[in-house]
C-alpha cells in the first residue's frame, strides 16, 4: 500500500470498491488496483486515490494531481475534477457509461474508506493478528509477522499504518494468496481500537505492555487499559480466538477478564506459557537467552539489540505457536532480517557507532534504550530529546529518565523544552556541568557532535516523534 507495483492474484478491484459503497455491481468496472493511498504523491498508475481532510491539508486539493500521476479512481467528498466521470452515492446519480477516471463522491471519504476496507476484509478467510500496547507493538508486529511468514503468505501493517486511516489501507492490501494479516492497533482513547476492530475481525490479540504513553489524551493509565482491552473483547471464543498476554505486566494480565478467547501468557516468569531466562545482552550482537514451553527447553541466540528486546521475542514467538508453527520456523523467523527494526546501529563519524532509536520515545522505550547503551564498551553520549504526549506524568516521566541517564551516559545533550528536563534532573543529583549539553534545536546537537564525537564513541539518538531527531542521525552519518 502506498506505493505502485502490479496487483497480486484476486488484488481489489475498482469493481469491488463500487459494491463496496453501494451493493450493486456496475459493468465495466474490473480495473485493478495496484494500491489504494491517501498521499497524492504515492499515486501510480492503476491506483485509488481517497482525498481525506487533515487537520494540515485537504485531500480534496490534490485530486487532480493524483490522476495526473496515473490514479485511475477517487472518493471524494465534494466536486474536484470537472472532467472525469462522476459517480455520485449522495445524490444516486449514477452515470449512463463509466469511463476512467472516476470520482466516487460520498458524504465522508474515511467512512468510506473503511467501509471498503470492512467489506474487503470479509471477502477473504484469513487469520488476523491485531497487536497493541503502549510500547513495542511495531516491532513486535514486524517480529510476528517475519515468524508467520515462515510458513504462510502473510500480509503486514507497513510503517505506521496503525490507526483509522492506516489500517483499512492495510487490509485493502489483501489477496486471494493471504493466508495470515498482522496488523498493529494504536489508540488514543477509549473507543477507537474498538473502531478498528470491528473492520479488521482479529482472531488473535496481543498486547505487549501498558505504560503512560497518550496521557494527554486518554488522562488515566485506567484508561489506555480500557481502551486497549477493547481488541481482547472482540476477539472470538476460543479455541477460534487466542489472547496473548504479557504475563510480567499485571495491567496486561488482568485484562484476561475481557476476553471469552483462549489465553497465552508470555514472560519472565515460570507461570506464563512461555518463559525466558538465562538472558544474556550480547551488546550489538544481539541476546542470547533460553525459552522454556511445556516440557521443551531451547537455548537461542536473536539479533535483537537489548535485554528489553527479550518480550519482543517471547511474544512474537507466541504468535507462531498458536498458529501451529514448529520451534525451527519460529526461531527462523526471529533470526530473519525483520527482526530489527526500531534501533539500528550505523556507523557514525570518526569511527563512533550510532544507536538510532528516533521512531519515537516513552519514558519506557527510552529507559530500555540507555539499557542497551550500558551494556557497550566505549564512551557513551546519549542524545535524548522530548517525549511527547505524556499528560500529567509529564515531569515525571521525563525526570526518571535523567535519573537514568545519570547513571548510564559518560556526556548527555539534551534537545527541545521537555528533553531539558531530563539535562536538569541529571545535572541536580550530581552529573557534572561539564558532561552536560541543554540544547534547543536538532542542528545545534548536530554541530555539538561533530566536535564532540571521537573513535569507539556509542551515540544513543532518541525523541519523540515531533522533533524529527533522525535528521541528527543523517547529519552524522554524512559527516
Amino acid at each position: 500500500i502506498g506505493g505502485g507495483g502490479a496487483v497480486s492474484i484476486g488484488g481489489l478491484t475498482l469493481s469491488a470498491v463500487v459494491e463496496a459503497l453501494t451493493g450493486r455491481c456496475l459493468d465495466g468496472l474490473d480495473q485493478p488496483l495496484s494500491a489504494t493511498v491517501v498521499d497524492s504523491r504515492k499515486a501510480t498508475p492503476g491506483t485509488l486515490f481517497v482525498a481525506l481532510r487533515g487537520e494540515r491539508a485537504d485531500g480534496h486539493d490534490y485530486v487532480m494531481d493524483a490522476f495526473s500521476r496515473g490514479a485511475v479512481a477517487a472518493i471524494v467528498e465534494r466536486d474536484v475534477a470537472p472532467e472525469a466521470t462522476v459517480l455520485d452515492l449522495t445524490t444516486e446519480a449514477w452515470p449512463e457509461t463509466v469511463s476512467l477516471p472516476l470520482v466516487i463522491r460520498v458524504p465522508s471519504s474515511l467512512a468510506a474508506l473503511q467501509r471498503v476496507a470492512s467489506f474487503w476484509r470479509q471477502r477473504h478467510p484469513v487469520r488476523v493478528v491485531g497487536i497493541t500496547g503502549s510500547v513495542g507493538k511495531t516491532t513486535t508486529k514486524e517480529l510476528a509477522a517475519a515468524v508467520l511468514a515462515r510458513r504462510y503468505k502473510t500480509l503486514k501493517s507497513e510503517a505506521s499504518y496503525n490507526n483509522e486511516v492506516g489500517l483499512p489501507l492495510a487490509l485493502l492490501g489483501l489477496t486471494d494468496e493471504h493466508e495470515r494479516a498482522v496488523l498493529e492497533m494504536g489508540m488514543y482513547d477509549v473507543g477507537e481500537i474498538s473502531d478498528l476492530a470491528r473492520i479488521a475481525q482479529p482472531h488473535v490479540g496481543v498486547v505487549t505492555v501498558i505504560a503512560p504513553v497518550h496521557l494527554e489524551r486518554a488522562k488515566t493509565i485506567e484508561r489506555i487499559v480500557e481502551a486497549k482491552s477493547e481488541l481482547l473483547a472482540a476477539l472470538p471464543a476460543a479455541p477460534e480466538g487466542i489472547a496473548i498476554l504479557n504475563y510480567d505486566d499485571e495491567r496486561v494480565r488482568e485484562m484476561a477478564k475481557a476476553t471469552r478467547a483462549r489465553l497465552f501468557y508470555y514472560g519472565l516468569s515460570p507461570q506464563a506459557d512461555l518463559w525466558a531466562d538465562q538472558i544474556e545482552g550480547l551488546g550489538l550482537q544481539g541476546i542470547r537467552l533460553q525459552l522454556h514451553y511445556g516440557e521443551e527447553t531451547l537455548s537461542v541466540k536473536i539479533p535483537l539489540l537489548g535485554r528489553h528486546s527479550v518480550h519482543t521475542a517471547l511474544g512474537a514467538a507466541v504468535v507462531g505457536l498458536a498458529e501451529g508453527l514448529t520451534w525451527q520456523e519460529i526461531i527462523e523467523g526471529l533470526r530473519g532480517p525483520s527482526a530489527q527494526l526500531r534501533l539500528v546501529a550505523v556507523p557514525g563519524p570518526r569511527g563512533s557507532t550510532i544507536l538510532d532509536d528516533t521512531y519515537n520515545a516513552s519514558p519506557t522505550s527510552t529507559i530500555a534504550a540507555l539499557n542497551l547503551l550500558s551494556e557497550l564498551d566505549g564512551r557513551k553520549i546519549a542524545v535524548l530529546g522530548d517525549m511527547a504526549e505524556l499528560g500529567a506524568y509529564e515531569r515525571d516521566g521525563h525526570e526518571v529518565v535523567g535519573m537514568r541517564a545519570l547513571d548510564v551516559a559518560d556526556v548527555l545533550i539534551t534537545v527541545g523544552p521537555l528533553g531539558r528536563i531530563i539535562g536538569e534532573t541529571a545535572l541536580r543529583w550530581g552529573m557534572p556541568a561539564e558532561r552536560v549539553h541543554l540544547l534547543n534545536t536538532n542542528a545545534e546537537a548536530v554541530e555539538l557532535l561533530k566536535r564532540l564525537v571521537d573513535e569507539h564513541d556509542i551515540i544513543l539518538v532518541k525523541g519523540s516523534r515531533v522533533l524529527q531527531m533522525e535528521d541528527i542521525v543523517s547529519a552524522l552519518v554524512e559527516h
